[in-house]
C-alpha cells in the first residue's frame, strides 16, 4: 500500500478545506477504500479522516423525517429505537449489511458516497426518496446516483447527513451473495410522501428504480399486484453468481416479498 499523508479534521469546514487539494480521499468507514488501497486500486496522496467530527454522527426523528448523520454506523442505525419505530425496513436493512465488523465500522455516508452497485443503502435512499445533505447543498436521491461507483458529489464535497421521509409502508428484501453478503439482488419498496417506489440494487451497474413495478403498486399496494410482473434483463449484470435473466426474475419476486 502506497504511503500517504493523513489529516484528522475536527469540523466539516476543516474537512472540506483539506479535501479541496489534489488527489484526496475522505475516510468514512474505510470498508472499501482501505481494501482498494491495499490492492493498489486507489492511491490518494492524502486521507482525510472524518471520524473525529461529532456533527456528522447521530439520528433525529422530527416532522415526519428520519435524519441520520453521515458518520453514523450501520450498527447504530440498526439498533436505533427511533429508526425501528419510524422506518422498520431501514433498521432491518442496516442490520443485514455485511457482518458485525462491517456494521460497526461502515457508515451510511461512506456507503452512499462509494455507491457500490451491490450496496444496500443506495436502495434505501432511492426507495424512500431520501435527500442527501452535503456541506454545500441538498441533493435528491433521484439525482445523486449517476453510475457505477459514481455520484453527483463534487471534489471536496462532504456528505453531512441523509434525510428519509417516513413512509406509510416500506419493506426490504435481499438475496445475498453468501460470502460477501452484498446483494445479488436487493429490493427496497415504499409507499409514502414520494408515492410508490421500488429501488433495486445488485442487479445492474448501479441502483435503479423499477418503474413498471411502481406503477402496479401505485394502483394496488399488495403482493398480488405483482403477480406475473416481469422486468427486462437488458443491461443487467451477468456473472458467476447469476445471469441477467436470473436477476431479472428475482426483482419482482423480491419486490412482492418486500410488500407482503
Amino acid at each position: 500500500m502506497q504511503a500517504c499523508a493523513y489529516a484528522n479534521p475536527a469540523s466539516v469546514a476543516d474537512a472540506a478545506r483539506a479535501g479541496a487539494a489534489d488527489n484526496v480521499k475522505f475516510l468514512a468507514g474505510g470498508q472499501t477504500l482501505l481494501s482498494s488501497m491495499k490492492l493498489g486500486l486507489a492511491a490518494p496522496d492524502t486521507l482525510v479522516d472524518l471520524g473525529a467530527i461529532a456533527d456528522l454522527k447521530g439520528i433525529t426523528v422530527a416532522n415526519g423525517v428520519v435524519k441520520i448523520g453521515a458518520m453514523t454506523t450501520h450498527a447504530a442505525v440498526a439498533a436505533s429505537a427511533d429508526v425501528q419505530k419510524a422506518i422498520p425496513a431501514l433498521a432491518d436493512l442496516a442490520g443485514k449489511i455485511g457482518d458485525r465488523q462491517v456494521r460497526n465500522r461502515g457508515t451510511i455516508g461512506g456507503s452512499l458516497a462509494n455507491n457500490d452497485p451491490a450496496a444496500c443503502y443506495p436502495a434505501a435512499a432511492l426507495g424512500l426518496g431520501a435527500t442527501i445533505h452535503t456541506n454545500s447543498r441538498d441533493i435528491a436521491a433521484d439525482d445523486f446516483f449517476t453510475g457505477m461507483f459514481s455520484t453527483a458529489l463534487n471534489e471536496g464535497e462532504v456528505i453531512t447527513a441523509v434525510s428519509f421521509p417516513v413512509p406509510e409502508k416500506a419493506g426490504w428484501q435481499k438475496f445475498k451473495q453468501p460470502a460477501s453478503r452484498f446483494s445479488i439482488v436487493g429490493v427496497f419498496v415504499s409507499k409514502g410522501p414520494k408515492g410508490a417506489r421500488v429501488a433495486v440494487t445488485g442487479a445492474g451497474s448501479g441502483v435503479f428504480r423499477a418503474s413498471d413495478l411502481e406503477a402496479k403498486l401505485a394502483s394496488n399496494w399488495s403482493a398480488a399486484a405483482l403477480n406475473g410482473a416481469t422486468v427486462s434483463a437488458d443491461g443487467l449484470n451477468s456473472d458467476l453468481h447469476g445471469s441477467a435473466e436470473y436477476r431479472a426474475a428475482l426483482i419482482p419476486v423480491l419486490a412482492a416479498r418486500a410488500v407482503g
